[in-house]
């Protein structure tokens, strides 16, 4: 099961297309910075991690 859901996910940023392209984004910049790093959480993926800081408020989307 994907954790967080994607109900809780749609409520921070509502469109699900902006949604896929921003948490890809932050994935790309978790996994280059990971590359010289030992930081990577085992067991979870650069998705995920991405997933979890839109969830917390960590990372928002601006509107234009």
């Amino acid at each position: 099961m994907l954790e967080p859901s994607i109900d809780s996910l749609q409520e921070k940023i509502r469109s699900k297309y902006s949604l896929v392209t921003l948490s890809a984004k932050r994935a790309r910049q978790l996994r280059e910075h990971q590359s010289g790093t030992s930081d990577h959480q085992k067991g979870k993926t650069f998705v995920s991690l991405a997933l979890e800081e839109i969830q917390q408020g960590k990372l928002t989307l601006q509107e234009e």
